[in-house]
């Protein structure tokens, strides 16, 4: 099987057809997970105790004390009430009276009698407004020290404390619940107090889980047994809700997690590749990569590429390919072809941050801007948009390839060969959609140039460029779409290839 010669007839017209820009890898067809905002996450909060206090008939003070027991499991918490109620009211700090009835949180004593606070030991009687007991009703504490007493417990316990918390007196086991929090705390312990009783509902749910992204506050629900872990977040974060690292199909997280350690095990033999410039092939010149393709042009007006070194447009189908010299040894072998890899798994990374922080630049500013100076609706305009989205996505699919090419065993040439062929036909594609709209934009579009594109001549050029920047949108998405089905089917259709049209 020759790849570079014959053409692998997978890209045929009948195929494109089939696959529109919207079934891409830039889309989600179902949704298998759910965006979580903060009132959604104390809306399920507030469902669930509600729940079980109407299941077991106990006040929501109770309910809430009893799902935190069981880490907010609805189930387990219901059975172990049924199987041992006296064990887990126990547990929970609910005391009785007469081992019957649950007594109310702030209980007074019968009398009006004359009692000390437990922490100040200032006097109040019994039914002042200022002396408040505990569940237990047999400790009575003042306001200000309850205030105290939570706020220490919420800013210095933690929420391994707080959410826990017992009565103040060191000998007894009373629950101080929500209610109590709610109505003797200050202000912003509530706030620091509700802050940590909702992390712990993410926290210790298994289908949920927080937005790895810094500062979001937004958590992921997902649907357990989805096979597709990829998530996009309202912050626009992209990331595996399985692993947390960030969307890396189609390689699954156990290849993450090796290749993160070869990366931390090679780094001291691959601090060169780190340096963002390189030296031009005609004129040995340092050059820096300021732009987000590979296709580089230095000032002699030499043009290559900036992994291989190429002439530019010589390189398609070759440029991602390793090649072993005979005379290097096996220990620098095995270096050297790390560094390949890994290069172009940095350098493609880094090209797709450009290539998101250009998406937001055209957002943001970018089609307001053309769409001034132009005269073109916004509307017409929104290729341009889908095109760079497609780029970023498919810098990301293309940086972990390369991960995926490190991990194919030496042995299986053919799954090398199959793979190298398939990654060098949609890199082509992405670098040529890249290229259009990074700098063929410009000639275009330019924030220099103003047009008047009501005029005919004027409109069709541009017509004409939105049509090329469409199919080749499309065509990059279809090419990365069926790379990406084939790395995670394993590559199975070259056991086939025989009987393909190579």
């Amino acid at each position: 099987m020759d790849y570079d010669h014959e053409i692998y007839d997978m890209y045929s017209d009948e195929e494109e057809e089939d696959i529109s820009i919207d079934e891409s890898i830039v889309s989600h067809k179902q949704k298998n997970y759910k965006i979580l905002k903060d009132s959604d996450i104390r809306q399920l909060v507030k469902e669930d105790i509600s729940k079980i206090s109407t299941i077991l008939s106990i006040p929501e003070d109770v309910s809430l004390a009893l799902l935190r027991r069981y880490n907010w499991k609805i189930d387990r918490a219901n059975e172990e009430w049924f199987a041992n109620e006296q064990e887990v009211r126990k547990s929970i700090g609910m005391l009785f009276d007469n081992n019957i009835n649950y007594v109310p949180k702030t209980k007074k004593a019968n009398n009006n009698i004359l009692v000390t606070c437990g922490i100040c030991f200032e006097e109040y009687y019994s039914m002042d407004d200022n002396i408040v007991f505990a569940t237990c009703n047999k400790h009575p504490f003042c306001k200000v020290c309850w205030e105290c007493y939570i706020s220490v417990s919420i800013n210095d316990g933690g929420p391994n404390k707080c959410l826990v918390l017992r009565c103040p007196d060191p000998s007894c086991e009373a629950m101080v619940g929500e209610s109590m929090i709610v109505e003797l705390a200050l202000e912003k312990d509530k706030l620091k107090y509700y802050d940590y009783l909702f992390r712990s509902y993410i926290e210790e749910n298994k289908k949920i889980k927080w937005c790895p992204s810094p500062g979001c506050e937004c958590a992921i629900e997902f649907e357990v047994g989805s096979e597709n872990y990829s998530v996009i977040c309202d912050c626009s974060n992209g990331f595996c809700w399985n692993c947390l690292e960030e969307i890396h199909r189609p390689i699954d997280c156990d290849m993450i997690a090796k290749w993160k350690s070869i990366n931390q095990e090679e780094s001291s033999n691959t601090n060169w590749i780190l340096a963002f410039t390189k030296k031009c092939p005609n004129c040995d010149k340092s050059i820096e990569k300021n732009m987000g393709c590979m296709h580089m042009t230095c000032r002699c007006g030499h043009e290559f590429c900036w992994l291989c070194f190429t002439k530019w447009g010589t390189c398609f189908g070759r440029c991602n390919r390793y090649e072993e010299k005979k005379e290097i040894t096996e220990a620098r072998k095995n270096i050297q072809r790390y560094t390949h890899y890994f290069e172009r798994w940095l350098s493609n990374g880094k090209s797709k941050e450009k290539a998101l922080n250009d998406l937001k630049k055209m957002k943001d500013e970018g089609l307001k801007q053309f769409r001034d100076n132009h005269s073109i609706l916004e509307k017409e305009l929104e290729f341009i948009i889908e095109a760079w989205e497609q780029i970023v996505e498919c810098r990301r699919v293309l940086k972990w390839t390369y991960a995926y090419g490190f991990f194919l065993p030496k042995e299986e040439v053919a799954k090398t060969r199959f793979f190298q062929y398939l990654q060098g036909e949609a890199q082509a594609g992405l670098e040529r959609l890249h290229h259009c709209a990074e700098k063929e934009l410009m000639d275009h579009l330019g924030s220099n140039k103003v047009l008047d594109y009501t005029e005919e001549g004027s409109y069709k050029k541009f017509a004409n460029f939105r049509s090329k920047v469409i199919d080749l949108t499309k065509i990059t998405g279809n090419y990365f779409e069926k790379l990406v089905m084939a790395l995670e089917n394993g590559l199975k259709d070259v056991n086939n290839s025989s009987t393909r049209n190579f």
